[in-house]
């Protein structure tokens, strides 16, 4: 008999990228026993972009999944999987990672196992890698997600985001023969505003392809800056009032099948328009998100074996703009061979996760 797997899918509820994080562990995590899935306080459009099961049993309070966990474990039922995505390593930050290690030792001691699959850490100070030492050397497996993590926090390898994986869900398509006529921008509101030569690189990108320049709201509050990004570079807006998440990825995926070039600053945005065959552009503008690092999208591609998407477009005119997109248009095929390698790697973690958590099921 299989063991049940407690697992904690809560997100940040107006991220999409949470969501494309989330559902492609749990899609992996189902063949492998009952799941026992602690969701929070998640409006139902994000709960159904999970898309949860009728035998997963799904939890809203923290309290009653605890519980469900201890007395599992108990039993010698159970196994646990952190979630995947960033961890801030702050005490709010890692309260799945301390609040939850009597639930691990417990089930670690009735032979249960312990997997940490794609997560990344935020920041890196001394004192929270130590705070995280206990979580760490409780998991029979831990898969980080970038290069940096990977040496800051130790004692695991390195594997691509579960964002790169291909959605199950949609048909099997040739990326590299579909004609493409659009151009995606979206961009973190928590960053300043791109400059008059970032809008005008991006405008002659698109006129120089026949691109149509659709801004886009991938996280609700982006919605503002995707409307003004709009306005500015005389495109359209595909904007998201922060209800029914699955029907907004939808919308957002029809768009990404059409775009030649997406171009963000957030990584789940470049990532989820690469899995639909658009060129991923992250084109910076100056500063940083708030206890975070500037390289964050360059490690996690460079996790999955792709390199150079970045480009740090401070001092730049606007022809030295269009000139670094242009080059990334060229590499379409590269990129796209890079993307197919990525996702083979990460059914060969698939397998090390399935091979970990059938080791020792209740007899």
């Amino acid at each position: 008999m299989l063991r049940e797997i407690f697992v904690p899918a809560r997100g940040q509820y107006d991220n999409i990228g949470d969501i494309l994080l989330r559902r492609q562990l749990l899609d992996w995590l189902r063949p492998n026993g009952p799941l026992h899935i602690y969701v929070g306080e998640a409006p139902d459009g994000y709960a159904e972009g999970l898309g949860l099961a009728p035998d997963d049993v799904q939890y809203r309070s923290f309290r009653a999944w605890y519980a469900a966990a201890l007395r599992s474990a108990a039993r010698g039922r159970a196994s646990y999987v952190f979630k995947p995505g960033e961890i801030q390593l702050t005490l709010i930050g890692m309260k799945e990672h301390l609040a939850m290690l009597p639930v691990l030792a417990l089930v670690r001691a009735r032979h249960g196992r312990v997997a940490r699959v794609g997560v990344g850490s935020r920041n890196f100070a001394p004192l929270p890698r130590a705070l995280m030492g206990p979580s760490i050397a409780l998991s029979n497996l831990s898969l980080w997600r970038d290069a940096a993590t990977a040496g800051y926090l130790g004692q695991g390898r390195i594997m691509p985001d579960l964002a790169f994986a291909s959605d199950g869900r949609a048909e099997k398509r040739d990326l590299a023969d579909e004609v493409r006529d659009v151009l995606v921008v979206s961009m973190r509101s928590d960053l300043d505003y791109p400059s008059d030569e970032w809008l005008a690189g991006v405008r002659a990108v698109a006129a120089d392809n026949g691109l149509t320049i659709w801004c886009v709201t991938q996280v609700l509050r982006d919605d503002d800056k995707c409307g003004q990004l709009a306005a500015d570079l005389d495109g359209h807006a595909l904007r998201w009032n922060g209800t029914g998440h699955d029907e907004q990825e939808q919308r957002l995926r029809d768009l990404y099948r059409l775009a030649a070039l997406a171009v963000s600053d957030r990584l789940h945005v470049l990532v989820g328009a690469l899995t639909e065959g658009a060129v991923p552009a992250a084109l910076l503008v100056s500063g940083q998100p708030k206890g975070g690092r500037a390289d964050k999208i360059a490690r996690h591609f460079a996790a999955a074996g792709l390199h150079d998407v970045s480009i740090d477009s401070a001092g730049l005119s606007s022809a030295q703009i269009r000139d670094r997109l242009q080059n990334l248009l060229g590499r379409r095929e590269p990129i796209l061979a890079g993307l197919a390698e990525a996702q083979a790697e990460l059914q060969t973690v698939r397998r090390l996760l399935d091979q970990v958590l059938s080791i020792e099921s209740v007899r």
